[in-house]
């Protein structure tokens, strides 16, 4: 699949991000680990020379995975040395006093690639559970253990939200690190709405399939539907129907399908389609943002090692569950720039904004996102027809 890509393939990109954008334009004589790998691990910034063609990074034997392990600590050394230089030394004793604007642009890049290193881990999981998932064997990445059911699923309770003028984006006072996709903070008016208590749970969806959402085009979008046959969609991506029962592969195996868990891997099409039969919709992602900011950013991430979305734990009245971990949530938000928008200087400045464009946007975070990775203004965003990634649905409703 031309979007998943090796995991020497993650190894080696992030280690090109810190040589190229740190080490060659602030460290005088640089010499690179190895001539081609500028080309063969640049994903896509043209600013920088012409990346190696993404379908095909799946067909390369050769870097091997111990070269690629001897480039990351060639960077890494590196690295250090730079960060360990006399004037970055000093700025990080004097609690980050900044003395020159190369200190400063020093630092910034390397908290950007360490976030960027952030996106990468994931990805690796997502990318390499697609290749298990297709494989026949359904091999085990990973024996995590998930919380037994303790009751069947019970129906979602709305909370409800009165609306008005509330601040989107984040605060740049606030000293946090954030994409320039999260800014700048702005007022945006939000009709009174309320927003499902958990995800849709995989028992609830399975009513959605059985009742023939699947074939019933006046539930879909346009696209949608056109995505729906082209693609032979019949269920999210890693169900399977075996003697008639379902299945759902993890990462730690083929197992019956649980109904209680969250529902996972399924395009923004199939969710809107599963929100219209419901009678409901799916909700901005400011409606998602300003009710996230009411709560702390706690549940399931990576290192919880589980590697998929677990039960919801029944929330308080007026109390959400789960918005942060477990699924990715679609909102029907297109991606695009806030009001005042700046992209990075530079060639860095194809990070983000090359991509508003087609694209939704999607709020929380996953079962496979590092926990510090999490914020309420945090805006990721993929193709509505994509479903690799642990992507999940939470309704919203008009009230």
């Amino acid at each position: 699949m031309a979007d998943a890509s090796p995991p020497k393939w993650h190894l080696a990109h992030t280690t090109w991000f810190f040589e190229t954008f740190l080490l060659k334009p602030f460290v005088p004589g640089y010499q690179a680990f190895h001539p081609q790998f500028e080309h063969l691990f640049n994903s896509y910034y043209n600013g920088v020379g012409t990346p190696f063609p993404r379908p095909e990074r799946g067909f390369l034997s050769r870097p091997t995975v111990a070269e690629v392990i001897a480039y990351r600590e060639y960077v890494e050394a590196q690295l250090l040395t730079l960060l360990q230089a006399p004037d970055l030394a000093a700025v990080q004793q004097s609690n980050g006093a900044v003395r020159n604007q190369s200190d400063q642009e020093v630092l910034a890049r390397v908290t950007l690639g360490i976030h960027h290193e952030q996106q990468h881990q994931e990805l690796l999981l997502t990318d390499l559970k697609y290749n298990f998932g297709h494989n026949p064997l359904y091999p085990v990445y990973a024996a995590g253990v998930l919380p037994e059911a303790t009751t069947s699923y019970s129906a979602a309770h709305y909370v409800e939200h009165a609306g008005g003028v509330v601040d989107a984006g984040i605060d740049p006072s606030s000293g946090d690190f954030c994409f320039d996709n999260e800014r700048p903070q702005h007022q945006v008016l939000v009709q009174p709405f309320a927003l499902a208590d958990r995800p849709v749970c995989n028992g609830e969806y399975l009513e959605f399939i059985l009742d023939d959402g699947y074939q019933r085009a006046d539930l879909w979008l346009s696209e949608g539907w056109a995505a729906r046959g082209e693609r032979n969609w019949r269920a999210p991506l890693y169900w399977r129907e075996i003697n008639g029962e379902w299945f759902e592969y993890r990462l730690d195996g083929l197992h019956p399908l649980r109904p209680d868990l969250p529902v996972v891997h399924v395009s923004a099409h199939e969710a809107w389609a599963y929100a219209a039969w419901t009678g409901q919709r799916l909700p901005t992602e400011f409606e998602w943002e300003v009710m996230a900011r009411q709560q702390p950013v706690c549940g399931r991430f990576v290192e919880a090692g589980l590697f998929h979305p677990g039960p919801a734990s029944r929330a308080p009245t007026n109390e959400l569950c789960q918005l942060y971990g477990d699924v990715w949530q679609w909102t029907a938000s297109s991606y695009s720039p806030y009001p005042g928008y700046k992209p990075l200087p530079g060639t860095l400045g194809e990070y983000n904004g090359k991509f508003m464009s087609s694209q939704l946007v999607l709020r929380g975070a996953s079962c496979a996102t590092p926990q510090t990775h999490a914020r309420p203004s945090y805006r990721n965003f993929f193709y509505p027809p994509d479903r690799w990634q642990f992507t999940g649905i939470r309704l919203a409703r008009d009230v």
